[in-house]
């Protein structure tokens, strides 16, 4: 399959940057002290921030409302706490999703003396305000799983987390030569940001912090550039 659609590249060294000592936290969109009026999300997609917590840092309990909000660790551990009763520590792989709804409090902290936790933290819109607070979460499965696995969907199917939103939330995986096709359908918008390795969709090469978009309907053909590639695909309403 040949990519004919029209990708828009947001580059790693583009992103918003904050350093707090125990954080250092990079922003595809704008967030908090950093404002780029040209990005400030992307249909439903409002955060997608990089960040490497220190040994023993975290952030303290805090609250939200409205917002879906889902972690992906890359390294280290994460646990999560929150006013819903949750207590849970995330390896990598694995999904924590919080819907805020009507309003929750959590905290999230690197519970490792030695070694510092990096994962995405991804904010998402949700299709109403005000609605019941819930955690649900993905892990791996035990076996191989395809190139494209659904980790986050607004039904739940294949064990995936649930979300308030048309969304569907994919992890890419390939390993060095390998490819993989996606379909953007009519009237949907697709985010791609890689996490890790290079990767070539059509006539561009994305590295590690690489985010690309497109709302155009077409065949997108995703294929490695000479080494694995660990990314999260949002196919979004």
């Amino acid at each position: 399959m040949t990519t004919t659609t029209t990708l828009t590249v947001r580059r790693s060294n583009e992103r918003g940057r904050a350093q707090h000592g125990w954080l250092d936290s990079h922003h595809t969109f704008s967030f908090a002290n950093y404002h780029d009026p040209a990005h400030v999300g992307f249909r439903s997609l409002r955060v997608i921030n990089e960040d490497r917590v220190a040994p023993l840092g975290g952030f303290p309990t805090h609250p939200h409302r409205d917002m879906e909000i889902f972690s992906y660790v890359v390294s280290g551990k994460l646990a999560h706490r929150d006013s819903m009763g949750n207590e849970r520590t995330l390896e990598p792989g694995e999904v924590q999703l919080m819907s805020a709804g009507s309003g929750v409090t959590h905290s999230e902290f690197n519970p490792s003396a030695d070694d510092a936790a990096h994962f995405l933290q991804i904010w998402i819109h949700p299709r109403e305000r005000g609605l019941e607070p819930r955690y649900t979460e993905w892990q791996p499965p035990s076996g191989p799983t395809p190139p494209l696995t659904l980790l986050i969907s607004a039904d739940g199917r294949d064990g995936s987390a649930t979300i308030a939103q048309d969304a569907d939330i994919f992890r890419l995986r390939l390993e060095a030569g390998e490819q993989t096709d996606f379909e953007v359908r009519p009237g949907r918008g697709v985010w791609l940001q890689v996490i890790r390795g290079r990767l070539r969709v059509g006539d561009q090469v994305l590295e590690a912090g690489d985010g690309a978009s497109t709302e155009e309907a077409g065949p997108l053909s995703i294929m490695t550039e000479g080494e694995s590639v660990e990314a999260l695909l949002f196919d979004l309403g």
